[in-house]
C-alpha cells in the first residue's frame, strides 16, 4: 500500500490536472458515472484508472520505468495490481461499510 499513495497522487494529477472541483460534491460527481450521488467500487476504480491508462503509452497494462516520471520509485506496476490496491483503498474509505462512498467518506482523510 505504501507504493500506491505516491502513484495514486501522480495518476490523479496527470489526467485530471486543471479539473480540480471547488466542492466535495463536485469532486464526487466526477466519479459518479450513474448520477446516484454515491460512488460504487467500479466507478472509483474506473475513474482513477484513467491516469494509469494515460501514462501507459504503449498500452501494455504495465507502467514501465520509462513511462514514469523521474524519481526514486520507478518500479514497474501492472494495471491489475494498481486496481487491486484501489479496491483495497475503497474498502478502507467506506467507513460505514455500505459498499459505496458518500461525499462525506470521500472528504475524510485516508487511513
Amino acid at each position: 500500500m505504501r507504493r500506491l499513495l505516491p502513484l495514486f497522487a501522480l495518476l490523479c494529477t496527470t489526467v485530471h490536472a486543471g479539473d480540480y472541483p471547488s466542492t466535495v460534491a463536485a469532486y464526487l460527481a466526477q466519479f459518479d458515472q450513474d448520477g446516484d450521488g454515491r460512488i460504487g467500487p467500479q466507478e472509483y476504480v474506473d475513474y482513477l484508472s484513467a491516469g494509469f491508462h494515460a501514462m501507459d503509452t504503449n498500452g501494455d497494462g504495465v507502467l514501465e520505468a520509462a513511462e514514469l516520471p523521474p524519481g526514486p520509485r520507478r518500479t514497474p506496476r501492472t494495471l491489475a495490481a494498481f486496481q487491486a490496491d484501489l479496491r483495497a483503498q475503497f474498502r478502507r474509505m467506506d467507513r460505514n461499510h455500505d459498499g459505496f462512498l458518500s461525499a462525506r467518506e470521500m472528504a475524510q482523510p485516508p487511513r
